[in-house]
């Protein structure tokens, strides 16, 4: 199978590569275990790819931003990680901190390199450390055909933001070592993107300007809170509790996707907690408004799933490491409450965007939109940040679910809403919210 270059694919997404120099470290003919044949076969290897080590690093332009990359060369040995590898590696994470660049690594590697035994593997705990201690520039991958052992365990996985290209091969298991009746899509791109472990797909026509907006997007921090967006619905206030309920859930209220799509000039989600969920109910990422970019975490109106709670804390987290300020769009009937979710640690997934709120380095803006039900809802709220349209409500729980736990009758219901204190000039009231928005274009 015929596979593009390192410099092909870097020429493809960027201008003006340059090499770093990186020292060669001394190295024995035969390697550092004394492989037979290896010197022979990385002479081979070097001829064919026209590369003496199997990764590019260097720095180049990436639309407008100026950008380290680091570029798998699969032809060199299979992309095989040895210790000239970690060598560059490392220095190019060195380099993106000194010079406050980010850090795009575009992966394509079977692993650790056999011919250097224990050396080789332990090259991945050196590029773990390298880009753990770079955690203040923002790091961004790109799974290339194939990404597995060590490069996807190490690079792949711990960016900020993991894109893959279409039908690459990804997973920790290379294709000669898994079990002989393991599903092939099971190691797909495709298949991590469903189970929340990679961001987007991209096709390849489309990753240099995806990957631009990614690092525009990520590379603007901003010491200015978000602006809470105007309403899109009804501009009336409630009269009762229960009138306060049935607008939040009418069919007809504006969803989150209205209020981003018209709030920001334009957008990248982030999808997944990283540990193999998805929740369609939840919308992550980072948009572009009036030259800056804030981050936002919007709730979509259904019961919110433990990977939803993880996922936007790992948003909340991301843009706090990056100085960029947090949107977060309250709506949902509450918390998943079913046997999955708890087996999939509901309480620990909302004690984790809890904390990530709680200890947030940048300001975070909250717009309650529709249904505040609970500690679903007021997870993703800022404490004193916080606004609400004049079609939703905030409770301690549904009214529902109130009379159930009181013992009241079903007919008490809407009585019972109204004791609650749930509509949006009550919770300005409490001190909840700070006001009631008025129409979107105009606060």
């Amino acid at each position: 199978m015929s596979r593009p270059s390192a410099r092909s694919v870097i020429k493809e997404i960027a201008t003006g590569f340059v090499d770093l120099d990186v020292p060669r470290s001394d190295e024995p003919d035969d390697g550092p275990i004394d492989w037979p044949g290896y010197r022979v076969a990385r002479e081979a290897a070097a001829e064919r790819s026209g590369e003496d080590e199997s990764v590019l690093c260097g720095t180049a332009r990436i639309g407008e931003v100026e950008a380290v990359v680091i570029a798998f060369e699969f032809g060199f040995l299979g992309g095989s990680i040895g210790q000239r590898t970690g060598d560059r590696v490392e220095a190019a994470f060195a380099r993106a901190v000194a010079s406050r660049l980010p850090v795009v690594s575009l992966i394509a590697t079977g692993g650790s390199r056999m011919q250097h035994g224990m050396r080789a593997l332990s090259q991945l705990q050196r590029i773990a450390r390298a880009a753990a201690g770079a955690r203040s520039v923002p790091q961004i991958s790109v799974l290339r055909d194939p990404t597995t052992g060590g490069g996807w365990a190490t690079l792949g996985a711990s960016a900020d933001v993991v894109l893959a290209l279409p039908e690459a091969q990804v997973g920790f298991a290379g294709s000669r070592v898994r079990p002989a009746d393991a599903p092939a899509e099971a190691y797909s791109a495709e298949e991590k993107l469903a189970w929340g472990q990679v961001d987007q797909i991209v096709p390849p026509a489309d990753l240099p300007a995806v990957l631009e907006r990614w690092l525009r997007l990520l590379t603007s921090p901003s010491s200015e809170a978000a602006e809470p967006p105007g309403a899109y619905g009804s501009l009336e206030l409630p009269e009762s509790g229960w009138a306060a309920v049935q607008a939040a859930r009418s069919a007809d209220r504006p969803r989150a996707a209205e209020y981003l799509d018209g709030y920001f000039e334009w957008r990248e989600d982030i999808s997944g907690d990283r540990c193999g969920g998805v929740d369609a109910g939840v919308l992550c990422g980072f948009g572009r408004r009036d030259g800056r970019t804030i981050a936002y975490a919007a709730q979509c109106g259904t019961p919110t799933l433990p990977a939803g709670f993880r996922t936007a804390a790992r948003l909340v987290r991301l843009a706090s490491r990056l100085g960029i300020p947090v949107l977060t769009l309250v709506d949902t009937p509450g918390a998943a409450n079913d046997a999955a979710a708890e087996r999939a640690g509901a309480g620990a997934a909302i004690a984790e965007l809890f904390e990530a709120v709680a200890s947030a380095a940048v300001p975070i803006t909250t717009l309650v939109i529709g249904e505040g039900g609970s500690g679903g809802a007021l997870a993703f709220a800022a404490p004193g940040s916080t606004w609400v349209t004049p079609d939703a409500y905030f409770s301690v729980t549904s009214p529902e679910a109130a009379a159930a736990i009181l013992k009241l009758p079903a007919d008490e219901v809407p009585a019972l809403a109204d004791r609650l204190r749930l509509r949006p000039q009550d919770l300005v009231d409490l001190g909840i919210a700070r006001s009631v928005v008025g129409p979107a274009g105009r606060l």
